[in-house]
Parts: C-alpha cells; sequence; structure tokens
C-alpha cells in the first residue's frame, strides 16, 4: 500500500524543475514540485501539498492537511 502525506512548501527554486524545501512533521525535505507547478514557483511558498516518493502530487488545502495529518498521528497510537 502506498500513501501520501501532507507537506508544507517552504522554499522553492527558480523555476518549477528545481527541487523546493518542504516541512513535513518537523523534517525538511527536498521535493520535486514541477506536477503542481503551473506558473511561478513562488506561488507555492506556504501551500500543502499531497507528497509521495519526494514528488508533490497535488495541491491541498490547510484544512484537509491539517485533518490527514491528525489522522496519520491517530493511527499511529494504535
Amino acid at each position: 500500500m502506498c500513501i501520501g502525506v501532507p507537506a508544507k512548501i517552504i522554499e522553492v527554486g527558480e523555476d518549477c524543475h528545481h527541487f523546493a524545501s518542504a516541512e513535513v512533521s518537523g523534517v525538511t525535505v527536498k521535493i520535486n514540485i514541477s506536477l503542481v507547478c503551473e506558473g511561478s514557483p513562488q506561488e507555492l511558498v506556504g501551500r500543502w501539498v499531497l507528497l509521495h516518493v519526494g514528488f508533490a502530487m497535488s495541491l491541498l488545502d490547510e484544512q484537509e492537511a491539517l485533518n490527514t495529518l491528525e489522522a496519520l498521528k491517530a493511527m499511529q497510537m494504535v
């Protein structure tokens, strides 16, 4: 089973083909934003994405991202 996790983009490169930095549960990771970048990559800073194997697969609204993180944390306690 594959799972995507919410990540918040905190830094981007000069164009959509440069790696971006995102925060996932307090850890900073390098991610590929080319699948969600439609304009200037700067527009993505502060946005939430669904992250899977280093690729931002889709944009998430903040509430959806926070709800998903909460559900993932709850599953960890089982």
